[in-house]
């Protein structure tokens, strides 16, 4: 009997949803012609008065000053119209830097004259660009205009002008009218559609240049009210509106509401005119038929359901109540309501018995859920922390590709999920090459970030100043002038001409370098004082050094993560164990080179959880007409 009920009133509510759609269709048709007829005459009688205008001034050889004059009748003459402009074309003006452009304008009920040369650079406006390339007259998209204090809404119609009696159609200029809209937008905002219908004037932009809520004229637009709903079928309603025809959409929240809305378009111009009906209203009498309908049959259901439950609950009732608790609790509804104790039975004891268990499960499941989630957060940002450091250190060997006067190679092992250690490299031009290696003070997130903070400001820095004393004293003030966290950077920057092997360099409180020279010399440490941190002071200036490399000389860089590696002993792996290491073990590429110091120092460092990154970049200066180096699109990986 529910289900024949229910066919029944959806059958009557669907038929009669289509018959009030229909004569709906109807009179929006015929409400909306007698609005779109007014505002055509407007724009048609706007675009007559300065066609006329136009055509006396092609017709006539009027000088420059008896333009205003025409123009100042025709503002008076046009009650439309609040402004007339003619900009002159500098051809016409004998020269291509002149600029002259009259407007008449209605200013607190007088015409009045503006005459500015030059005032303005309106070659390049909308109103002079887009009739003068397509010589046909344009109306433009409206825009608001700040006058004494009032902003109005103005949309401005413009066409070309050609010179007088000339045989080439030279063009002249191009005359503009500003018609003020305010007018009809109060009128549209008057226009009454149901209780609460409205209608809405579309630009041929879709800009809404009219609508009850002012906040949304020129500050919304179809595609963007279509796009806050993320409907792809939004969007095509909205280029359908805009596309000049006329037609009825049905159900479409487009407009903020759920409604049905009847457009069409408005000749001599691009712009439609959209009657909004809402939907809760339109149907709203036959809703409340269709519900007092259904009232009527519920209540002679409803009443043969009271006499079955009654029967039947005064039977099973406690056990039911306690089943349907106990379905919810196993699907983690802790909040289900148990049945009242009334009676010490069995069906007493275990409703107790499942109110100690789900407070019980209820506080253990909380205590996972918070632990869960607080740990899977922190892995995550972690995670993505550390591919985003990754990211962003340099992957391609060589640096300089088809150079083959040098190679360089570098890895990094970072201790936890994200470090302060870094390498950098680039070219400063066709032949010089800008590396370096750092460690930010700390360890984990913060040192990351101000990680991030140095390499970024030492690369944009480099653009500017290619001496690297001058890159680290101007990355160190930018460092220190806000440093209120007082976390500072060694950095060991360097320069090489691949040219000569010149090498220019700044160890800025970094370990120092190990220069590998060639011919059985021993492995020794790069010459040079260690100047002051980044970050650390302002108004520090520092001092570059120079060396010229020979071919085959290496230049080993490197952090503190490499000599301060701890084995189980607590024994750092030291200087002197790693210039022992060097001399050792040569090794005939940087590739090998550093795969070697690497595993020496995990070897070392044995089950000893590594304390702090590892970062090695070292560099070969080869010389003139040596080998080429095959490209590689990333680091040594460990």
């Amino acid at each position: 009997m529910a289900i024949i009920l229910g066919a029944s009133l959806g059958l009557y509510q669907y038929q009669a949803r289509e018959l009030l759609l229909q004569r709906l269709q109807e009179n929006a048709q015929s409400r909306s012609l007698a609005l779109v007829q007014r505002v055509e005459r407007v724009l048609i009688t706007v675009r007559r008065a300065i066609e006329t205008l136009a055509g006396t001034l092609e017709s006539a050889s009027l000088s420059q000053d008896d333009v205003p004059g025409l123009m100042r009748h025709t503002l008076e003459m046009n009650p439309e119209i609040f402004g007339i402009a003619m900009g002159f074309e500098p051809s016409a003006l004998g020269h291509p830097d002149r600029r002259h452009v009259p407007y008449v304008f209605r200013r607190d009920g007088r015409i009045e004259l503006s005459l500015e040369p030059g005032a303005q650079d309106y070659l390049f406006e909308d109103w002079y660009q887009i009739p003068r390339e397509l010589g046909l007259p344009e109306w433009s998209e409206p825009y608001y205009e700040l006058d004494d204090d009032n902003v109005q809404l103005i949309a401005t119609f413009s066409l070309p002008v050609m010179q007088p009696k000339s045989d080439d159609q030279r063009l002249r200029g191009i005359l503009a009218a500003d018609i003020a809209l305010d007018w009809f937008t109060c009128e549209l905002a008057e226009f009454k559609v149901l209780q609460h219908g409205f209608a809405v004037l579309i630009s041929r932009n879709g800009a809404v240049l009219s609508h009850p809520d002012t906040d949304c004229i020129m500050n919304e637009n179809l595609f963007s009210l279509a796009a806050a709903w993320s409907d792809s079928a939004l969007r095509e309603q909205a280029r359908t509106m805009i596309g000049g025809g006329e037609g009825f959409i049905q159900n479409t929240p487009l407009f903020g509401v759920m409604a049905h809305v009847y457009f069409a378009p408005i000749a001599g111009s691009d712009w439609t005119l959209a009657i909004v009906f809402p939907e809760n209203e339109l149907f709203r009498d036959i809703n409340r038929l269709t519900l007092n309908a259904a009232i009527v049959g519920s209540l002679g259901l409803g009443l043969s359901l009271l006499v079955v439950l009654s029967i039947a609950g005064s039977i099973s009732r406690p056990l039911r109540v306690l089943a349907d608790s106990t379905e919810r609790i196993a699907k983690s509804d802790f909040d289900a309501p148990l049945p009242e104790v009334q009676r010490g039975d069995e069906v007493g004891q275990l409703t107790e018995s499942f109110a100690a268990m789900r407070t019980a499960l209820r506080q253990h499941i909380e205590w996972l859920r918070t632990t869960t989630a607080a740990k899977e957060r922190i892995e995550s940002e972690l995670a993505i922390a550390r591919d985003i450091q990754m990211s962003i250190l340099p992957k391609l060997f060589p640096p300089i590709p088809n150079r083959d006067e040098f190679d360089l190679r570098a890895l990094i092992v970072p201790a936890r999920e994200v470090g302060g250690d870094f390498y950098d490299f680039f070219p400063l031009d066709k032949d010089r090459l800008c590396f370096l290696i750092a460690d930010v003070s700390g360890k984990g997130v913060p040192a990351a970030l101000f990680m991030a903070v140095t390499k970024t400001l030492i690369k944009s820095t480099a653009r500017d100043r290619q001496d690297p004393a001058e890159i680290l004293t101007q990355v160190n003030a930018e460092l220190a002038a806000d440093n209120a966290s007082n976390m500072f950077v060694t950095v060991f920057c360097g320069v090489l001409d691949a040219r000569t092997g010149a090498l220019e360099y700044v160890n800025a409180g970094h370990n120092p370098p190990v220069l590998i020279g060639t011919g059985g010399q021993s492995p020794r440490w790069l010459k040079g004082t260690p100047q002051l941190l980044l970050g650390i002071m302002e108004g520090v200036v520092y001092r570059s050094a120079s060396l010229r490399l020979a071919p085959g000389e290496r230049l080993l860089l490197y952090t503190d993560g490499v000599t301060e590696a701890m084995n189980g002993q607590d024994e750092f792996y030291s200087e002197v164990r790693l210039l022992d290491t060097l001399e050792s073990e040569p090794q005939p590429d940087l590739v090998s080179l550093l795969a070697m110091l690497l595993e020496r120092v995990q070897s070392f460092a044995g089950e000893t959880p590594q304390s702090d990154d590892i970062t090695l970049l070292a560099i070969e200066y080869r010389g003139q007409g040596q080998r080429p180096i095959a490209p590689s699109s990333a680091s040594v990986e460990f």
